[in-house]
C-alpha cells in the first residue's frame, strides 16, 4: 500500500493532477469524472471521498470531493496543497441566491468571501484577512464566461459555518451589504490558498433562492451543473499539464 503523509488521502502524488476541482459531494466528483474527463482513474476512496484524476481536452485535471463546510474542505486543500504537489483548486459547488434578479443554475465566481467562521485566527495575523480570488483565475474564468454568453454575477459570497442559522435575518443582511450568494466552503479555500502560496478560485450554481420559492433536487444539483462544470473545466485547463 502507498504511504503518504495524509490520514485522509491515499494515493501516489504522481497520479494527481496540478489542477483539481472541488465540489463538496464526492458523488458530484464521481459524476463529474465519468461525464467530462477521458480516461478518469480513482485515486482515492478513504472515507468515501472520492477523487479521479483523468484528461480533459488533452490535459491532466483531477476532481475530489470536499465535504460540507469550511473544516472539511480546508483539510483537503491543505493536503493537496501540501502532499500532492496540487497548484491549484476550483471549488464547484451550489450556492444560496440573494439577488432579485437571480434564479436557480445562475453561475457565480466568489471575487471574495465573507465569513462566520473562526478559521482565519489560526494565523495568528494581527488584523483581518481578506479571502480572496487568485486574479488570474478569476480573470479566466470571467473571459470564458463572456465569451460563452453566460449569465454570471461576479462579488462576494458568504461562507457561512451553519446551514440552519438561528438568526433569521442574516440573509437580509448579507443581501444589503452586496453579497450575491451564500454558500459553506469559499472563505476556507481562500485563505488556504493564501497561506500555502496557491491558486485558487470559486465557480458556484444556484441551488436556491433565500427571497423566491425556488429550488433543486438533491439529484438536480449533483447532475445537472453541466454550465459551471465547462466553465471550471476550460478554466483549469488553462492551468494544467499536457496529458
Amino acid at each position: 500500500m502507498f504511504k503518504t503523509p495524509s490520514a485522509c488521502i491515499e494515493a501516489d502524488p504522481d497520479k494527481v493532477a496540478k489542477v483539481v476541482l472541488m465540489p463538496g459531494d464526492p458523488l458530484r466528483a464521481q459524476f463529474v469524472a465519468e461525464t467530462f474527463l477521458e480516461d478518469a482513474v480513482l485515486f482515492n476512496d478513504v472515507r468515501n471521498m472520492y477523487g479521479y484524476t483523468g484528461t480533459y481536452k488533452g490535459r491532466r485535471v483531477s476532481v475530489m470531493g470536499s465535504g460540507m463546510g469550511v473544516p472539511s474542505a480546508t483539510l483537503y486543500a491543505h493536503e493537496l496543497y501540501n502532499f500532492f504537489g496540487v497548484e491549484a483548486i476550483i471549488r464547484v459547488g451550489s450556492s444560496g441566491a440573494l439577488l432579485d434578479d437571480m434564479e436557480c443554475k445562475d453561475i457565480v465566481i466568489a471575487m471574495g468571501a465573507c465569513t462566520n467562521s473562526n478559521f482565519a485566527h489560526h494565523y495568528a495575523f494581527p488584523g483581518t484577512l481578506c479571502p480572496t480570488a487568485d486574479f488570474d483565475m478569476l480573470y479566466d474564468a470571467v473571459k470564458i464566461c463572456k465569451e460563452r454568453g453566460t449569465k454570471i454575477k461576479v462579488g462576494n459570497v458568504f461562507t457561512t459555518d451553519m446551514f440552519y442559522n438561528a438568526q433569521p435575518d442574516i440573509p437580509t443582511k448579507a443581501r444589503d451589504l452586496g453579497m450575491v450568494s451564500v454558500e459553506m466552503e469559499t472563505a476556507g479555500l481562500y485563505l488556504e490558498a493564501l497561506a500555502q502560496h496557491k491558486r485558487a478560485l470559486s465557480i458556484l450554481s444556484i441551488s436556491d433562492h433565500f427571497f423566491k420559492p425556488e429550488a433543486l433536487t438533491a439529484q438536480e444539483i449533483r447532475e445537472s451543473f453541466d454550465e459551471m462544470m465547462e466553465i471550471a473545466l476550460d478554466t483549469a485547463w488553462i492551468y494544467s499539464e499536457q496529458a
